[in-house]
């Protein structure tokens, strides 16, 4: 039987194919509270993206002429390759850049939708099935958001690199909960928070400012699901299953750090500037060292940095595998700060937003 290291009743689970464990009558009446504050709150960040009233995608941006994100943040171009293009060629690669970005987001939202419906054929606990529908419904907007978001802007996405692909398939087929759970609650999801967050304070486009924003909005709430298992969970793993969920999370770090974003996975955007992809690798390798890559990561909104947070604060890092997040950023450092994650006050303020208005409005639920 599939070992999901799940230590509370809230968690506890059945075979994808039980379904008739589901029409148990005893099982209805035994539903945790522990997840009621975030299934409440959720006409408090409640926001429809068919709807102009919170995202108008037909506001202009010219992505020919204008920078989505400021140049200085598009590796290649601190690069010998910016020297090979003029300004409007420039400005191209750096929205394709971005395109490709928002294709992966795109990409991870489907990953998340799927597997949060996934979650509710094993999860037992009514109120924990709750949760997961809420989280489904939440993740299925998103896709609609980041797919008309790129639509509105170059017609289409771009595939799913490998990498990516490659984990989000692992994470959504995986029969182990803790895989699911700490692969995408909190891996792909602090990722998602700390990539939100960076785009939210840099975009130029004030459109995709407030699309970040309204989906931290939800994905505030998706990373806390994650924590509240971590809470219940990983203190009362004995040494072998703590090791076991410590050294797969370590391994997917390094599998994103290593592969998400690095420029074989972006290789098709650079056919179409006629460069081959291998020497764009080797000229961002002589400008982009291990020690830029260790102080980009003391950035806050670094998407590693917020991943490293998310496990380190989740009591899922020991000493066992410490070094491997050390050599990137300063552990001790970040053991003293606060548990509130990168976005958290973003989150905040676009429910505020959101609150105001919806006021007077008919939202989907409510009579």
């Amino acid at each position: 039987m599939t070992d999901h290291i799940t230590r509370d009743p809230i968690y506890d689970t059945v075979s994808r194919d039980d379904f008739p464990a589901m029409l148990e009558v005893d099982r209805y009446g035994k539903r945790t509270d522990a997840f009621d504050g975030i299934i409440s709150a959720t006409h408090d960040h409640f926001w429809d993206p068919m709807d102009a009233t919170y995202l108008d995608f037909k506001s202009p941006f010219d992505v020919t002429a204008e920078y989505l994100m400021p140049p200085e943040t598009i590796p290649e171009l601190q690069s010998a390759v910016a020297d090979k293009l003029d300004e409007g060629q420039r400005i191209h690669l750096a929205n394709e850049s971005t395109r490709w970005s928002l294709s992966s987001i795109l990409h991870g939202e489907q990953g998340a939708l799927s597997l949060s419906a996934s979650l509710c054929h094993l999860l037992v606990d009514p109120g924990a099935q709750e949760y997961a529908s809420n989280q489904t419904r939440e993740e299925a907007r998103h896709v609609t958001a980041f797919s008309r978001y790129i639509g509105s802007r170059w017609g289409r996405p771009y595939p799913v690199g490998e990498a990516l692909g490659n984990l989000l398939e692992e994470l959504v087929g995986a029969e182990e909960v803790y895989k699911k759970l700490v692969g995408m609650q909190m891996l792909v999801e602090g990722l998602a928070m700390g990539a939100f967050a960076n785009i939210h304070a840099k975009t130029n486009d004030p459109l995709l400012k407030r699309l970040t924003q309204l989906v931290m909005t939800d994905e505030a709430f998706h990373h806390k699901f994650g924590k509240i298992w971590a809470d219940k969970t990983i203190p009362k793993l004995d040494t072998e299953e703590h090791n076991r969920v410590e050294d797969w999370a370590a391994q997917c770090f390094e599998t994103v750090l290593f592969n998400l974003i690095n420029i074989r996975q972006k290789q098709v955007i650079y056919e179409q500037f006629g460069l081959d992809w291998q020497w764009v690798r080797d000229a961002c390798r002589e400008v982009f060292t291990d020690a830029d890559r260790r102080e980009t990561l003391k950035e806050s909104t670094n998407i590693f940095r917020v991943l490293v947070k998310t496990l380190l604060k989740s009591g899922i890092i020991t000493d066992r595998t410490r070094p491997i997040y050390s050599h990137w950023v300063d552990m001790d450092e970040m053991a003293g700060e606060n548990e509130d994650m990168v976005g958290y006050a973003i989150a905040d303020e676009g429910i505020e937003y959101l609150r105001t208005l919806n006021a007077g409005r008919r939202v989907i639920g409510q009579k």
